[in-house]
C-alpha cells in the first residue's frame, strides 16, 4: 500500500502492535486463517464486543458486570488485532477491507465511551470523548490522503484509549464494592476525552511539519 492510501491492513497504513508477534496471536491468527473466518467477520466481531460492553457499562451496576465489561474491552482490541493478521499475514484481504478496518473501530469506540460518560453521569463527556477519538482517526487518515505515512502516536491513540478505559472499569468493580460512587469512570472518561483531543493537536502538528519539510 502506498503512503496516502486508506489503512487496508498493510503497509504504512498498519498501526504498530507489538503483540503482532506474539506467539499467542500468531497461532490465533493462524487457526482463523485456516477456517472460513473472514477479516471483515472479525472487524464486524469488534463491534459485538463492544455492544456487549456498552450493556454491561450501561445496565450491569455490579462489580461482575465493570469486570466483564473490561473484558469485551480487550477482546474488541483481540479482534482489531487479528482481523489484520488474518488479512495480511494469513493472506485474506478483500477489495472493501480497508472499511471494515476503519468503520467498526469508530462505532467501537463510540459504544463504549458514550456508555461510560452515563454510566459516570455526564453524558455530554461519553459523547466529547467518542467525538475527540473520532477525530483522532481522522487526522491520521486525512495525513495518508496527503501522501504522508499515517500517524498512529500520540497520548490517547486507541490502544491508550483502551487500556485506560479497562483499568477504569476494573478500578470501578473496587470502587463500586465499598461505595456507590463512579469516580472510576468519570476520571476516566475525562482523561480520555482531553487526551484525544491532545493527540488530535499533536498529530495535526506533525502532519504540518511533515509538509513544510517536502
Amino acid at each position: 500500500m502506498q503512503p496516502g492510501a486508506l489503512n487496508d491492513g498493510d503497509g504504512p497504513g498498519r498501526r504498530p502492535i507489538a503483540s503482532r508477534s506474539s506467539g499467542w496471536a500468531i497461532r490465533l491468527a493462524g487457526g482463523l486463517a485456516r477456517t472460513d473466518v473472514t477479516p471483515n467477520q472479525i472487524s464486524v466481531a469488534s463491534v459485538l464486543f463492544a455492544g456487549v460492553g456498552c450493556a454491561l457499562i450501561a445496565v450491569g451496576h455490579t462489580p461482575l458486570a465493570w469486570l466483564a465489561a473490561a473484558a469485551c474491552v480487550q477482546l474488541r482490541l483481540v479482534c482489531n488485532l487479528l482481523d489484520g493478521m488474518v488479512a495480511v499475514e494469513g493472506g485474506k484481504k478483500s477489495a472493501v477491507g480497508a472499511i471494515y478496518n476503519e468503520f467498526p473501530d469508530r462505532i467501537a469506540d463510540t459504544l463504549l465511551l458514550v456508555a461510560v460518560g452515563y454510566a459516570a453521569g455526564v453524558p455530554w463527556l461519553g459523547w466529547a470523548a467518542a467525538l475527540a477519538a473520532a477525530l483522532t482517526a481522522y487526522v491520521r487518515v486525512f495525513g495518508g490522503s496527503l501522501g504522508l505515512p499515517q500517524d498512529f502516536s500520540g497520548v490517547m491513540a486507541k490502544q491508550r484509549r483502551m487500556a485506560a478505559l479497562t483499568a477504569a472499569l476494573v478500578a470501578q468493580s473496587v470502587e463500586w464494592t465499598f461505595s456507590d460512587t463512579r469516580w472510576s469512570l468519570l476520571v476516566a472518561v475525562a482523561l480520555i476525552a482531553a487526551g484525544s483531543l491532545v493527540t488530535c493537536v499533536t498529530r495535526t502538528a506533525a502532519i504540518a511539519t511533515k509538509l513544510r519539510a517536502t
